[in-house]
Order: structure tokens, then sequence, then C-alpha cells
């Protein structure tokens, strides 16, 4: 009996000896505790390689626990703010220090015009959090649509109550964003509760995403008002929408056509992103382009007058696409209409849109090969100009009648020249520009001379 006096629960020590000059107190253990123990066993396994093999496992299980304590922290924190230290940086991905554990905030979830240094302040959304056993656990993003959310709700008390309600979000990172909001009290504006006492709360949140536009917009349930705030600050002039394909059209003015589309198609594709619906903007001009091109075709059917296809423009069927997008059985319903005029109607349109789209193929044919002709036409313009100035450097007499012949061309092309930006459109900054430096005006000042029969120092 090792411990007469042990009780279930107790722990019992024994001391190993494994090292050789250890071997004759090992000798004792065995005899005492061999039986029990197996030690001679245990003794002969238990050599460096299997001290190593145990820290090993020990340090694993260490990273291990500290992954599990770290995963149950932040796996209630999902989708909400934090704010941490950059540390360091890994092929692009910033790594951030959020005091207990860091996270990664990879390149792909930076804004483009965004860049940090170490020791940088990073606000950021917890975007995902795993258990992976390689690789950072906390991934971060700044790109993400609900980073717009979670800012707001931090600035807005109305949001973070419940009284204003973000509906929708639809972001370009780094370039603008829509926000749909709505109330749930009628005594309390969406809109001016996120904007703020003079713009007080989306100035902030504008700060914090580098100046980033926001635009924020009234949500409705009527889908023709939604979508002409979302198309905002451009006016619609009418509003089409096809629920069998969910699609909308919209009619703006022509001098509000730009306007509606934005910059690389930006306000009518985060339009899009908003009410999740395809959306087209068409010109007044093109409209009555596509009005008179069917009416003309339709005219000559049987069954259709002027009046009926009148008729058929206010219900919004103007264009042949609109024609073709109809269900046959949509416009037989129509009155004074029947199938077998519906079927004709659509299979003019089609060959409308046929024809139309040859033309739209040969005026661009045409476009590409008077603009190779204008280029083969430049070359050998630019071909002479390189020769007669290779002849004029050739010339070692200035002074002789052939030299002032050749320069005379030249310098009509630099008046020329000068003259083609007033002709064109303003698309040089002259503030770019390069200044003459006192050598070039030196050289100006020796051709001028030449063209004048005198040399440069000519006069006293």
């Amino acid at each position: 009996m090792v411990d007469p006096e042990a009780q279930p629960g107790d722990e019992l020590g024994f001391q190993i000896f494994y090292l050789e000059q250890d071997r004759e107190q090992a000798r004792e253990e065995d005899l005492k505790y061999g039986d029990m123990l197996n030690l001679k066993t245990y003794r002969r396994a238990f050599g460096r390689i299997a001290a190593q093999t145990a820290k090993h496992v020990v340090l694993q299980k260490v990273q291990e626990a500290e992954r599990t304590i770290v995963f149950n922290e932040y796996k209630d924190r999902l989708t909400d703010l934090v704010t941490g230290v950059a540390r360091r940086f890994e092929k692009g991905n910033v790594i951030v220090d959020l005091g207990k554990a860091e996270a990664i905030l990879p390149f792909r979830e930076q804004c483009p015009r965004e860049s940090y240094r170490p020791g940088d302040r990073v606000q950021a959304f917890v975007k995902d959090v795993n258990r992976e056993s390689k690789g950072h656990q906390i991934v971060l993003s700044r790109t993400d649509p609900k980073f717009v959310v979670k800012l707001f709700e931090k600035e807005v008390p109305e949001i973070y109550e419940g009284i204003v309600k973000i509906k929708a979000v639809a972001r370009e990172p780094g370039e603008r964003t829509k926000l749909a909001v709505t109330s749930s009290d009628s005594d309390v504006d969406p809109v001016g509760a996120c904007v703020g006492m003079k713009g007080s709360r989306v100035q902030a949140v504008v700060q914090e995403l580098r100046g980033e536009k926001i635009d924020i917009i009234p949500f409705s349930m009527d889908l023709a008002q939604y979508v002409c705030a979302a198309i905002a600050p451009a006016s619609v002039s009418r509003v089409l929408i096809d629920e069998n394909n969910h699609q909308i059209e919209l009619v703006v003015p022509d001098d509000q056509l730009s306007l509606a589309i934005g910059r690389r198609g930006q306000n009518v594709k985060l339009a899009s992103k908003l009410l999740e619906w395809n959306i087209e903007i068409h010109g007044e001009g093109r409209i009555e382009e596509l009005k008179g091109r069917l009416k003309e075709v339709l005219v000559k059917l049987d069954g259709l007058d002027e009046s009926m296809v009148e008729y058929l423009f206010k219900l919004g069927y103007h264009s042949p696409d609109n024609m073709l997008n109809a269900d046959e059985s949509e416009l037989a319903a129509i009155p004074q209409m029947t199938l077998d005029i519906a079927q004709a109607i659509q299979q003019a349109s089609y060959e409308l849109k046929l024809k139309m789209k040859e033309e739209a193929l040969e005026a661009a044919r045409a476009e590409s090969e008077a603009k190779s002709e204008q280029e083969s036409a430049v070359e050998p313009e630019a071909a002479a100009e390189t020769e007669g100035e290779t002849d004029t450097a050739d010339s070692t007499e200035p002074a002789e009648p052939e030299a002032d012949v050749e320069v005379v061309p030249a310098a009509v092309t630099e008046a020329s020249d000068e003259s083609a930006p007033e002709a064109g459109t303003d698309t040089v900054d002259p503030s770019t520009e390069t200044q003459p430096t006192p050598e070039d005006k030196t050289e100006g000042k020796s051709a001028v001379d030449a063209d004048s029969g005198q040399d440069a120092g000519g006069e006293d």
C-alpha cells in the first residue's frame, strides 16, 4: 500500500528517474512501485524525442485554448463595429490589434482611397469569425454596405432606438452610397434625423468614410415615387414599370440624361441596387425618335390607324422592345385589338428592331472607316514635316533663300497648332502647360531671326 490514508479523489505523486546518473534511485523506485506503475517500460520510452513531442502537444493545446477563447468572445460581436490599431502589413492586408486579439483587414475589404500606416486608428465592421487552425480568426471589412449602416446607428440615436429604419442600402466603396430610410413615428422626419443639425450627423459618417458621398432618400411603398427619389438629383418625366420582367423604364428630359445616368453609370447602378429592379433610362428625344419610326411601320398594318397607335404609345408601348416584351394576350386585351393584329404588331416590331440594329452597325463601320482614313491622311503629312525638318537640319547655310523657303511652312504649322485649342473643346488645362525655359526662349528668338534673314547677333 502506497498511502494507507488515501481517500478517493486524492492525488498520489511518484518521482520518476530516467537519467543515466540517477540509475540507482530509479532502481529503488522500481522496487517500491514497479509492479503498480510499470516504471521500467515508461522509463525506456521517456527520452528526448518523447519530451519534445510532449512540449509540442502542450503548446498546441494552449494555442487551441486561446483560439477558443477569442472565438467565444467575438462570435457574439459579429456585424459589430470594432476599433483597433494597425500594427503591420502582410501582402497588402492590414493586421489590426484589437487589444485581446488580432484581426485582419484584407486588401479586398479596404476602400480604394484609403491607406494606412503602423499606429493608425482603424474602425471596421466584423464580417466573419472562424475557428480554423490556421490564419486569423477575425476578418474585418470597410467596404461592406452594413458598415455604413452601423456608422449611422452610432451617430443617429433614432436609428439605434428603432424609430428610424434603414430599409435598403447600395454602395460603391470610396465613391458613393445611397440609403433609403423610413420612420415609424409620423412626427420624425427620417431624412432630417439622419442628416442632423446643419448636417453634423451625416458629416461625421462622411469623415469616417474618407469623403465618400452619401445620398439619403425617403423610402416609399409606391414604386414609381421610390424610383424617382432614388434617381435624384435628376428629374423624371415618365415611369414605366414592367412587373413581369422586373424592369423599370424612366423617361427623362434630354438635359437631365447625363445627370440621371451619372459618371460611369454610377447613379443608375446604385438606384438599381437599391430597388433591386433593372432600370433603363432614355431621353425624351430618343423616345420621340422611336415613336416616329414605330408609327411609320404600324400604320401600314391592317386594322390599325393613327389613333390606335397613339393609344398604344400612351399605354407605354413606345419602342420595339416594349412591343416584343409584351404578351400577345395583353395586346389583344386592348380595345379594338385582336390576336392577329397583336401578332402582326410584334412581327413588325421585330423587323424594325433588326433594321435599326443593322443601321447602327453600318454607322459604326462608317465611323471606323472615316477615322482610319483620317489617320492615314495624317501620316503622310507627318512624314513630310519630318523630311522637311531633316533637310533644314542638314543645311549649313541658313541665310540662303532655300532655307527661308523651308522655314515658312514650319512657321505656318506652328501658328495653326497654337490656334487649334481655340477651335476645339476645352480639354487641356492651362495650368498644366509647361512654361518655356530660358534656353527655349533663346532658340525661339534664333528661329525668328533666321526667318527674317538675319543672324541672332546681327543687330548691335
